[in-house]
């Protein structure tokens, strides 16, 4: 018969009092393979204990730095030696953009190596079991007791010894725990035909979805994700159309609804004649005429139309609003301008509304005013 392997000698305790003392005797009489249970966390306990810190943290600072520098050197890989390409104005080696798919790849690392080293390497897993494991010592620590174990293979470790210094500390339901012949140690259960058949199936179970996912199940109606869709782009080639052509100019005659033509494109005399400003010169269009005359007229025809541009040259300088030529001018003859445009100036017709531009004029009138005022305006 097989002789039974002692795994350590443990010992109760009633109070938390009781734990935090014998745990501090523990560690001052040198042991240093012991460990303490209890049904909910004592406080000061690690200090008690005289735990050093954990060299988890080892692990993810490791793994975690490995993320960063992989993420930076395949993102240069990629952007500045296997495919440079300039995007936006950036050099090849753009670190700035690097930095947060570095600090991804940086948590994620960090996070999967500390739960695999917990598992595989604190934890033994896949041996899941423990000697201490449905035992009396572990149900009762789980539930209102307090328990010590100092483990056998303590180098101070010495059954009588051990025993007696339980006595000493006032323990207990002193026990002797034994390892169980049946436990596989964790070295090679990893190797146990159920665990890498276990691993086979959950592999297979995991490819197959994710390929039935990527190359079926998005691909399947009416979840298609807009792949194929029934419209034509620009430049494309038609099949419809007899010309092949799938830009369309519009139908000869019409006018896209909400559209309006400018009649007076090729007479700026018809619009001097026949368009008046809708407007009145009220203090809220004024606000707006000076907005966008700030905006778009200025930069040519300064700040008070007199025609000192603040471009410093870069155009020929316009003519001064403020000649008579101009003063004389009626609304429509200044908004034809606007919408069509006059020599070197181009036309506005998109980049302000009808009524921005019926709104400018006004204060255009109001600057021609302030610069030719007659005397009715002092009265």
């Amino acid at each position: 018969m097989r002789e039974k392997v002692l795994h350590s000698i443990t010992g109760i305790f009633n109070t938390p009092d009781e734990i935090i003392e014998a745990a501090e005797k523990t560690a001052e009489a040198g042991y240093t393979k012991f460990d303490v249970n209890t049904p909910y966390p004592v406080h000061g306990m690690d200090g008690a204990m005289k735990l050093p810190p954990s060299k988890l943290g080892y692990a993810s600072l490791v793994f975690g730095l490995s993320g960063t520098f992989a993420a930076l050197v395949i993102m240069y890989w990629m952007s500045a030696v296997d495919y440079p390409l300039v995007i936006g104005g950036k050099p090849f080696f753009s670190f700035p953009a690097y930095v947060p798919i570095m600090f991804e790849v940086t948590v994620l690392a960090a996070s999967i190596a500390t739960v695999m080293t917990m598992l595989f390497v604190f934890f033994k897993f896949p041996n899941n079991s423990h000697p201490l494991h449905d035992t009396g010592y572990m149900r009762k620590v789980s539930s209102d007791k307090y328990g010590l174990c100092i483990m056998a293979e303590d180098d101070n470790f010495s059954l009588d010894e051990v025993k007696k210094f339980f006595g000493e500390l006032g323990a207990e339901d002193i026990t002797e725990i034994y390892f169980d012949d049946s436990v596989v140690s964790w070295k090679t259960a990893i190797f146990e035909p159920k665990f890498v058949a276990a691993l086979a199936v959950v592999a297979l179970i995991v490819s197959g979805a994710t390929y039935l996912t990527l190359n079926k199940l998005l691909f399947a109606a009416p979840f298609n994700w807009m792949v194929e869709q029934e419209k034509i782009i620009p430049q494309e080639k038609s099949e419809i159309f007899a010309d092949g052509f799938g830009m369309r100019k519009p139908v000869a005659g019409t006018v896209a609804r909400g559209d309006q033509v400018y009649p007076y494109h090729d007479s700026p005399e018809e619009a001097a004649l026949f368009l008046k400003n809708p407007l009145l010169p009220s203090k809220e269009n004024l606000e707006l005429g000076k907005e966008k005359f700030d905006t778009f007229c200025s930069p040519c025809h300064g700040y008070y139309g007199e025609g000192d541009s603040r471009l410093r040259g870069q155009f020929p300088n316009p003519p001064s609003l403020h000649s008579e030529k101009v003063r004389n001018w009626s609304d429509g003859r200044i908004y034809h301008v606007i919408e069509v445009g006059q020599n070197v100036m181009p036309s506005y017709a998109y980049q302000m509304t009808n009524e921005e531009k019926w709104a400018a004029i006004l204060y255009v009138r109001a600057l021609q005013r302030s610069l030719n005022a007659r005397e009715s305006d002092l009265e």
